[in-house]
């Protein structure tokens, strides 16, 4: 986990930006989620139990790294799904709950 500001990695070192917003609290269990496809942001709020504010912030920067995109949808309501770059991601999530499964 980095304790810098974002804005400052994303101007420094690009690549670095990218990964601390994926190690970013709950960053991986979005994308985890998103593994089984688009999802809306109520059915993810409610399926992880994030706050609102958390959630909303976790996405924008997810978006804003190329992890996933907003899909549009009727009456007011947004579901995201993952890019390429977030899809890319599945073999690191599998390893890790390999190794957790290990661990217990």
């Amino acid at each position: 986990m980095f304790f810098c500001q974002p804005a400052a990695l994303v101007t420094s070192a690009p690549s670095i930006a990218r990964s601390a917003f994926v190690g970013a609290r709950w960053a991986l269990l979005i994308v985890e989620r998103l593994l089984d496809g688009p999802q809306r942001y109520g059915d993810l709020q409610r399926d992880l139990g994030m706050g609102t504010n958390m959630l909303a912030t976790r996405l924008r920067e997810l978006e804003a790294t190329g992890v996933l995109r907003r899909l549009p949808l009727r009456h007011n309501t947004r579901a995201y799904a993952l890019t390429e770059r977030g899809l890319a991601l599945r073999s690191a999530i599998d390893e890790l709950a390999r190794w957790s499964a290990e661990e217990t």
